[in-house]
């Protein structure tokens, strides 16, 4: 699985590991606008898959304290950054990073290992443009299996609909992903509303967000 975020150029944020990634800065906010109302009143354990920098759990865990948040990679630099951001935040509602692996079909159950009992979110930014179709296939079908009945998977990012990109940009964007990696591209969001079906989970919305994206959510 590569590196979340994937694709983004980031620089140091510091000299203890700490990553900057520039999409965070430009989407976390709208991001919030759909993640924020639901956690709202809320208490649980909200997982992050492919965390990337650390900066968006960090960000969410500060404007959600009653939530327990959960950030997760696989990658050594993310994993140090994720460490260092959560360091310097100070804020106790934030595991420690752990390794969730997206490619392996099992990996609800390495996330039971780490907190047995449901979550009460998933969340997943910028991934599944940048992995293999596997990915968006055990993301969607292992889901089900850790969220408990009120739960929600969010994902961020660009897709199409049905079978069309929404912009250029997109179009254009998809093109360079898939010359630089044949199992990358942007993911339709009809065929993963079909995934989800199957694994026990349905689209309930596609919330557009700037920059031509959408957060998705699931619910069962």
């Amino acid at each position: 699985m590569p590196a979340s975020g994937f694709g983004e150029s980031k620089v140091s944020g510091g000299t203890d590991g700490r990553l900057d990634a520039p999409a965070f800065h430009r989407n976390h906010e709208p991001i919030w606008s759909v993640l924020g109302p639901f956690l709202q009143g809320k208490r649980g354990d909200v997982l992050e898959v492919g965390s990337g920098t650390g900066q968006h759990v960090v960000e969410f865990a500060r404007r959600a304290p009653a939530i327990t948040w959960q950030p997760s990679d696989v990658v050594a630099d993310q994993m140090k950054s994720i460490a260092a951001w959560r360091e310097a935040s100070g804020l106790a509602n934030i595991r420690p990073p752990r390794v969730v692996n997206l490619t392996v079909p099992d990996w609800a159950s390495r996330v039971a290992e780490i907190r047995p009992g449901p979550w009460l979110a998933i969340l997943c930014i910028n991934v599944l443009h940048i992995s293999p179709w596997l990915v968006s296939e055990n993301l969607l079908s292992g889901a089900p299996r850790v969220l408990r009945p009120d739960g929600r998977l969010f994902v961020y990012g660009p897709f199409k609909r049905g079978g069309t990109h929404t912009s250029p940009s997109n179009a254009q964007f998809d093109a360079s992903l898939r010359a630089g990696d044949p199992s990358w591209g942007v993911r339709d969001m009809d065929d993963l509303a079909a995934l989800a079906e199957r694994g026990g989970l349905r689209l309930a919305e596609a919330v557009p967000m700037p920059a031509n994206n959408f957060v998705l959510v699931f619910t069962r």
